[in-house]
């Protein structure tokens, strides 16, 4: 099938034009849409893709190129974000037709690599249509939908460069592929139950069960019985079980071992979402994130009326982070089962996500009862993304698969190419060139020699597949940060960046038309100016000149690291900094108050982090935690809503920076005669009147500006609430990160809009 010849135009009346179009239009089935539009219009000519773009050559009558020209971009495919590069009138060349043309590879950079997408509405009816030669095919795609990151080689985005490049068509598929009237028409992922990668289900016995049919039934089965299933997916593998069975859920805590931290809980996508309904509180904003291209785990409110969730699934917490299928094969195990089931990262704690078979069955085979293997190979990890409704907004506490690469446009132009490399806990790394930058999926910690493993391939990877060489690199000032550690030792120039300032720079590369800011970054603890750990800090000025106005009043941390998980330490601090004694803390602490009176092993923090720490251990919620920010998370869970408040002095130091003293709250909440709801509420009501205080001194002292609320405290969506409306309603512009989380997974982006303003801003940037 060819587009009509324009041989019967006048030749005066035909013309030829050039088009280079950008952005997103690989792997989104922009081509076949560019033939489609061609045929509509009867025009002749070619396209083919450049490297991370498209070329197009037309010609025909001046009219219909004219609506050839407009419709490219107006009624572009869903996935497809086109930017005009450039157009050029060129000669009418003898031709016939319209052609798909071969790519062409060469070392432009330009490029746009698309996320992985959930099934289409049609590639669903298809896979629940009996008469359909892929129904309940598990990998089943079209140019609207499918993998694409995860399976991506290299560009150009054709199929010898993803991982199906192993699996040749069948007959039936490759007529598909070639046909332009067919929605598979050049769609790189396709396959079907003939061609197609295939399922595997195997047991601890070494019993393998092979074909789609019998393994998905193999596996229902098992789930049914009450076992643990470890199963590759899209991005890498996943543990799941019976969200209903309570033994399986203890069983997969203690093996993996995961004692605390919540289980993500996947949910049927059946008329109306009803399975869900029935254990969470969802709204039509609710159901739109979990709804969307992401697919993301999203944390909603638990229902306990009914036939609740066990406990287990998320002890102690009062939402449950929901998600539902997000690939053809999690539609068909979830349909087929008819219940929710837990979907957690098939990973060692603190590490990226498995996704090789070998691997996965060593390093968890003490924790899986049998395995869903397929053969379609993972070219890299994307986990799930985490998103949480703060202030009526979805934000992103983690990026992963359905977002990743994350590509946004920079507020400036860089004069080279900067490499940032994140935190050392929630990490991620960015590559940032022109206008550019690109954030790479969630890697985890670097702890550990894995993740340190998994940083350094995606810092390879994003600069080979974006065809782009860092000339610097950005990094934390902190010396102990593996990231750090790598940058020191790559070769290349290091601009070393506080962990603030790229959290405070983070929002601000967000809302570039802000130029004046206090952003109050509030975390755990970072590397600050004086050398102490910070993170309780309000930050005045803008990217590349901000200046401390503000922090909680320091205190010493006995134990130094290990206070972050065992929140006793944090309230003995308070304690004994401010006279007051804990009479439900541990029962011989001697030689620890006197390292600590020592100052041995007790850094001194400013951290609003380790304040919450020290609440949850006050109010007898937590004494050692499982989990990063596992005490906060109890302490938000337990508050009760109140107005209710206990001022917080500010005083003003020489310096002419702010202190908080957080000294009052202390006999509030070491008060058992309020209960522990009352005394969270009051804990989370007090600091939000004390951000208010602290923006209206600095608003009397120093003029107008907008307030930032960032940092992984403010996660906290009870504190964040509060606080942004109490600000509001005296006036103050509040602003939150959308896009970039709010916690160290949005460092990396902040250390190139820090650096950029810093120095590395080309000539005449805007």
């Amino acid at each position: 099938m060819s587009p009509s010849n324009p041989q019967s135009t006048a030749p005066h009346e035909c013309v030829a034009r050039r088009w280079l179009i950008g952005g997103r239009v690989q792997g989104v089935g922009y081509r076949p849409f560019i033939y489609r539009l061609a045929a509509r219009f009867e025009i002749e000519g070619w396209v083919r893709n450049e490297y991370g773009a498209v070329e197009i050559f037309a010609q025909g009558p001046q009219s219909r190129l004219a609506s050839f020209g407009e419709t490219l971009m107006r009624e572009a495919p869903p996935l497809a974000q086109p930017r005009l590069i450039s157009t050029t009138e060129t000669g009418v060349q003898p031709m016939h037709g319209f052609t798909i043309r071969s790519s062409r590879d060469h070392d432009a950079t330009d490029v746009h690599v698309p996320p992985d997408q959930p099934p289409c509405a049609d590639c669903l009816a298809e896979l629940r249509d009996p008469c359909n030669r892929r129904y309940r095919y598990p990998f089943i795609n079209c140019t609207a939908c499918g993998p694409r990151y995860t399976v991506i080689t290299r560009l150009p985005y054709d199929r010898p460069h993803t991982t199906l490049r192993g699996f040749p068509l069948c007959a039936a598929c490759a007529r598909e592929y070639a046909d332009p009237g067919d929605r598979r028409f050049h769609a790189q992922p396709i396959g079907c139950h003939e061609c197609g990668p295939r399922l595997e289900f195997s047991d601890r016995d070494g019993i393998r069960t092979h074909g789609n049919a019998e393994a998905l039934e193999a596996l229902v089965a098992a789930l049914r019985a009450g076992k643990i299933i470890g199963v590759k997916g899209v991005g890498g593998y996943h543990l799941l079980c019976d969200a209903h069975d309570s033994e399986a859920i203890a069983r997969l805590r203690r093996d993996k071992p995961r004692p605390d931290k919540p289980l993500a809980v996947m949910f049927p996508e059946d008329a109306g979402l009803a399975t869900l309904r029935r254990h969470v509180q969802l709204d039509a904003a609710h159901e739109s994130v979990l709804r969307s291209s992401v697919r993301p785990i999203l944390l909603l409110p638990k229902i306990t009326a009914g036939e609740p969730l066990p406990a287990g699934i998320a002890p102690g917490l009062a939402e449950i982070g929901a998600m539902l299928p997000y690939s053809p094969l999690h539609h068909l195990i979830i349909g087929d089962f008819g219940a929710p089931l837990i979907a957690t990262s098939a990973n060692v704690s603190g590490e990226p996500v498995l996704t090789e078979a070998a691997e996965a069955k060593r390093r968890l085979g003490q924790v899986a009862d049998s395995w869903l293997h397929h053969d379609r190979p993972i070219e890299r990890r994307a986990d799930d993304a985490v998103f949480r409704l703060i202030a009526g907004e979805a934000r992103p506490l983690r990026t992963g698969r359905g977002q990743s690469p994350l590509e946004l446009e920079l507020p400036f132009t860089l004069k080279r190419p900067l490499l940032a490399v994140g935190g050392h806990i929630k990490n991620t790394v960015a590559l940032a060139w022109d206008r550019r930058i690109v954030v790479s999926a969630h890697i985890g910690e670097l702890e550990a020699p894995r993740g340190r493993a998994a940083f350094a391939r995606a810092v390879q990877d994003l600069q080979s597949l974006y065809n782009m060489q860092a000339e610097a690199v950005v990094c934390d000032h902190h010396p102990r940060y593996a990231s750090r550690r790598w940058a020191e030792a790559s070769g290349l120039p290091c601009i070393g960046i506080f962990h603030h300032h790229a959290h405070a720079a983070a929002l601000a590369g967000e809302h570039p038309d802000i130029t004046r800011w206090l952003t109050f970054t509030w975390d755990g603890v970072g590397y600050g100016e004086d050398q102490s750990l910070w993170g309780g800090e309000a930050l005045l000025g803008s990217p590349g000149a901000w200046r401390r106005a503000a922090r909680l009043r320091p205190f010493r941390l006995p134990g130094g690291e290990r206070a972050a998980r065992e929140p006793w330490r944090c309230a003995l601090a308070l304690c004994w900094e401010s006279g007051h004694t804990w009479e439900g803390g541990p029962p011989d602490t001697r030689l620890l108050r006197h390292a600590w009176q020592q100052g041995l092993n007790s850094p001194l923090t400013s951290s609003a982090g380790r304040l919450f720490d020290a609440a949850a251990a006050l109010t007898g919620l937590l004494f050692s935690g499982g989990y990063e920010g596992h005490g906060p998370a109890l302490l938000e869970a337990v508050a009760e809503a109140t107005a209710d408040h206990i001022d917080l002095p500010v005083s003003r130091r020489e310096d002419l920076m702010q202190e908080v003293d957080w000294s009052p709250l202390l006999p509030m909440l070491l008060d058992a005669s309020l209960s522990r709801a009352r005394r969270a509420g009051l804990f989370h009501s007090s600091l939000a009147h004390s951000l208010l205080a602290q923006a209206r001194l600095q608003r009397e002292q120093s003029g107008e500006f907008v307030v930032g609320l960032t940092g992984g405290v403010f996660q906290n969506s009870r504190l964040t609430e509060q606080a942004r409306e109490l600000l509001t309603a005296h006036g103050f512009d509040v602003r939150l990160a959308s896009r970039i989380p709010c916690n160290d997974g949005g460092l990396s982006y902040g250390q190139i809009i820090e650096a950029g303003y810093r120095g590395e801003l080309a000539p005449h940037s805007v």
